[in-house]
């Protein structure tokens, strides 16, 4: 229905319309997708100057959607439609400076950006400057407003602040420390699919941690993690085979596991690796000892 109304607004030249219409056909609302009908509708409104157009024609250039991706058209156009006040422009505009996408990285001015945004309710803004606080990144370390920034984006479902807010929970980062809120973010954030919270959320049942030792529960945790390639839990999950935690001992799917692990190249794992190929290799095994050859 709405799609039919947008045609008709469209065909009256409602600029307004003409963009919502480009919505859309990129998305499939009332329509078939098609992407370039998109992008076409989007230039057709951002020539008459629709913030909203010029800020979603920079969204598919700097994706890819309905042409080839050009990083520097999509800088210009979010500086465009964010010089106009557009919300999610202000903060793409920051997140470009933030990775040096169709520009230069910097930091000020991506922190200063997301601050902006930040202020006007953009929720990604809000977590971004808490993570800015948080680290001291183009601005002082303040972990007091760290806290409250990702306390305010997890409230409004922003998954990575839920879960950074368990963190600074369960480490006192910010706020008194609280095992018990700790594990309830984590849990938030994990059944929304948040990796490290799906991990962190294992930790805590195999440590105890704001609830009651589980370890048959941390095992099934580090496994889905692990599938997702979340480098810690592959290695927890090798440590769960080594020692019987959750699951049957099993030192050969153990040494496969440390052996991804030490793949992916962080010195705690290849150190830990190195560990069981020593362990392995003295009980005979054949490709452990000439790991430890190399």
């Amino acid at each position: 229905m709405a799609f039919k109304l947008y045609k008709r607004a469209v065909e009256k030249n409602n600029i307004n319309a003409i963009h919502d219409l480009g919505y859309c056909y990129q998305h499939g609302i009332g329509t078939e997708k098609n992407e370039i009908e998109a992008l076409e509708l989007y230039q057709n409104a951002a020539k008459k100057g629709q913030i909203n157009a010029i800020y979603d024609l920079g969204y598919c250039y700097q994706h890819g959607i309905g042409t080839e991706k050009n990083v520097i058209k999509a800088f210009e156009l979010y500086k465009a439609a964010a010089e106009k006040g557009q919300i999610d422009a202000i903060y793409s505009h920051g997140y470009c400076y933030d990775y040096g996408i169709g520009t230069d990285k910097n930091k000020s001015k991506a922190f200063d950006l997301y601050k902006k945004a930040a202020k006007k309710g953009q929720i990604r803004a809000t977590y971004r400057l808490g993570y800015y606080y948080k680290h001291g990144i183009g601005t002082e370390k303040n972990e007091t407003k760290a806290f409250e920034l990702y306390k305010d984006a997890a409230e409004k479902g922003q998954i990575d602040a839920i879960y950074d807010l368990g963190y600074c929970y369960q480490n006192g980062i910010g706020t008194e420390k609280n095992e018990i809120k700790a594990f309830n973010s984590f849990k938030a954030a994990a059944e929304k699919g948040q990796i490290n919270a799906i991990y962190d959320f294992g930790c805590c049942y195999q440590n105890g941690i704001g609830t009651k030792k589980n370890e048959i529960k941390a095992f099934k945790l580090y496994e889905e993690a692990a599938q997702k390639g979340q480098i810690n839990a592959i290695r927890d999950l090798g440590y769960c085979y080594q020692n019987g935690i959750g699951i049957k001992k099993n030192d050969n799917k153990a040494f496969e596991l440390y052996n991804k692990a030490a793949e992916k190249g962080t010195e705690r794992n290849k150190i830990k690796a190195f560990e069981l190929y020593k362990e392995a290799a003295e009980k005979g095994h054949i490709d452990a000892k000439k790991m430890l050859l190399l």
